[in-house]
């Protein structure tokens, strides 16, 4: 049976279109859901992507989270489903508290764009087995409000649970807290992060594959 994996679309989402392209590449069945729709279709796991859910008219993701497809996704979360928040997805999921934290507007107070390297902190996840752990890897990286925050106490807990899933390298480009680029929560079937690797799954257009991984990992977890 193929693996079906949802990806969300908000009004505003700009990266949609791209996770689903990195889902058929990594041999599952990609399958659209939009923001005001309950039903996720019997899908395996869902991405959140990245862009401006609703304009990012309040807080980043604020909004997107009370959309009639969170309250379905939140549920199923709890329950166990995979889910990826990329970039704004990552806001999202802070937002629905599924992780904790939040992320705010860069310290140098510009967007920025650039391919970025990071390091793999953890394997055990359902988006990043097929992952070594430690391995470097590099993907495009581009927000505004990128930088992850939280209080000490959630951020040694992170750190003490293996929680910290990607780690920034060479430079911080946005002030996160402990050079955090991604976490999970405690069960690790949901993992967020503010780097894009749907946009590195191809030769031809990205400065790796690397981020084909992302994908791959969530169907051998669920075929596993």
């Amino acid at each position: 049976m193929t693996t079906r994996v949802g990806v969300v679309t908000f009004p505003g989402s700009l990266d949609d279109v791209d996770a689903r392209r990195a889902v058929k590449l990594a041999g599952a069945e990609p399958v659209a859901l939009w923001h005001g729709d309950k039903d996720l279709h019997q899908v395996d796991a869902v991405i959140l992507p990245g862009g401006f859910s609703y304009g990012d008219y309040l807080r980043c993701g604020a909004i997107a989270r009370f959309s009639p497809v969170m309250e379905t996704i939140i549920d199923r979360a709890h329950a166990g489903l995979p889910v990826l928040g990329i970039c704004n997805g990552f806001q999202v999921l802070c937002e629905s508290h599924l992780l904790p934290g939040a992320l705010t507007r860069n310290d140098h107070l510009h967007f920025i764009c650039r391919d970025q390297r990071l390091r793999v902190e953890s394997t055990t996840t359902a988006w990043t087995g097929a992952f070594a752990e430690g391995q470097e890897i590099t993907v495009p990286l581009k927000n505004g409000e990128g930088g992850f925050v939280a209080d000490e106490r959630t951020l040694d807990e992170l750190e003490a649970e293996g929680r910290v899933v990607f780690r920034y390298l060479d430079l911080n480009p946005n002030g996160s807290r402990r050079d955090i680029a991604g976490i999970r929560n405690p069960e690790g079937n949901v993992v967020g992060l503010m780097p894009h690797p749907e946009h590195a799954v191809e030769e031809l257009t990205g400065p790796s594959t690397d981020g084909l991984a992302f994908f791959a990992s969530v169907v051998r977890e669920l075929v596993a």
